[in-house]
């Protein structure tokens, strides 16, 4: 049986009149490779956490998607990324997440470079015992900086270097979160991460969690007291889309106890919180007495690494005394997170139904997920 073949243009007509993205964006090795290219490299996305290098000094190697990049810490504690890769023949410089006393050796010929980037010393260069030479400029052959933005602790990069500035890039998820844009956050240390390997396409995660019509079904504990109609969607075109809820309230232990608030916050939030999706790869979701980020990272055309980072508003919360409820919350999320793999993996499978022609969108429910779908499109069919 042939594979039916959905052009990419049926995805950006209006919402119900469109199609999902075609099978072969979910599963063709051509096609992944294509999405890293058109989709990630031209814009800003994240490619890790400030927390992953919390010391000066500090370096996280990190290989997106074949490409070795560094995050590192200066001794000014400025965070920046680099080429993990030695300038004289291209050796990867470091395997595996460390504090760097000194400076970054290559482990080849032993050329060395500071913290942010400067080529520091090359051995024998000239000859032994002959340390430089005319050919070697240090000034010009530092590592290869990627441009960078770190906020709320969520490091940035944008591999192009000719993306709009990340304030102009998202001036509008600020204009919206303008109470949280700017507050100090505080990991909650080992018990505030959650790590899962999905077999799916990256992009079924991102689409699953822009949406709530899922709930009733795969999450009715969450269900129970955040229904279907307490929520709403929220869409930004060409920039994000996700959800609110009207119905925040934690009780995580019968003697009342609760989680420090972030200062300043409108009423609004006594109840609300929202979920959004900010293209491509990472959900931000926002409550009055934490937050957390879904970090999306595609591995293979059909696997994907989603890492969660629980932050909270006030350092007492990291504390030893809290660790009960920090432990409550992230066992909550992870429920959550895990019953949403049965259908990220599902869809996944699905996605290999050769007549399956992208897939209908609800003009009401599916608002968020077809802003996303029309989103990726656009990019491919720049």
């Amino acid at each position: 049986m042939q594979a039916r073949v959905q052009p990419l243009e049926s995805v950006i007509q209006p919402i119900s009149k469109a199609n999902g993205l075609p099978n072969e964006n979910y599963i063709d090795p051509i096609k992944f490779q294509e999405e890293i290219k058109k989709v990630f490299y031209p814009n800003w996305f994240c490619l890790g956490f400030g927390k992953d290098v919390p010391n000066p000094g500090d370096v996280a190697p990190i290989d997106f998607a074949g490409i070795p990049l560094l995050i590192t810490r200066d001794r000014d504690n400025t965070i920046r990324v680099f080429n993990n890769v030695c300038r004289h023949r291209g050796m990867k410089l470091v395997e595996e997440p460390q504090n760097i006393v000194g400076v970054i050796r290559c482990p080849y010929h032993s050329w060395c470079y500071k913290l942010n980037g400067d080529l520091y010393a090359t051995p024998h260069v000239g000859g032994a015992g002959h340390n430089k030479h005319a050919a070697i400029e240090r000034d010009k052959t530092g590592l290869f900086e990627v441009r960078s933005h770190v906020w709320l602790d969520m490091v940035f990069v944008n591999l192009s270097g000719d993306a709009p500035d990340f304030e102009q890039h998202a001036a509008k998820l600020f204009e919206r979160w303008h109470e949280f844009k700017d507050q100090k956050l505080y990991h909650g240390g080992d018990d505030s991460t959650i790590r899962l390997t999905v077999n799916s396409n990256w992009k079924l995660p991102i689409e699953n969690t822009s949406e709530y019509y899922h709930l009733p079904w795969v999450h009715p504990g969450l269900n129970s007291y955040s229904r279907l109609q307490d929520h709403y969607y929220i869409v930004e075109s060409g920039k994000y889309s996700g959800t609110g809820t009207m119905v925040y309230n934690p009780q995580l232990d019968e003697s009342g106890r609760k989680f420090a608030t972030f200062p300043g916050l409108s009423e609004k939030w006594n109840q609300a919180a929202e979920y959004i999706s900010f293209y491509p790869n990472i959900q931000i979701g926002v409550h009055k007495d934490h937050l957390f980020v879904i970090h999306v990272t595609p591995l293979s055309v059909d696997q994907t690494e989603e890492r969660v980072e629980i932050y909270y508003a006030d350092p007492a919360m990291c504390s030893d005394e809290w660790a009960d409820l920090r432990n409550v919350k992230k066992d909550m999320w992870t429920e959550v997170f895990q019953e949403d793999v049965f259908a990220v993996e599902g869809m996944q499978k699905g996605r290999y139904a050769p007549d399956f022609d992208g897939g209908k969108f609800s003009p009401t429910m599916d608002v968020a997920t077809h802003c996303f779908h029309e989103w990726v499109a656009r990019q491919l069919l720049n």
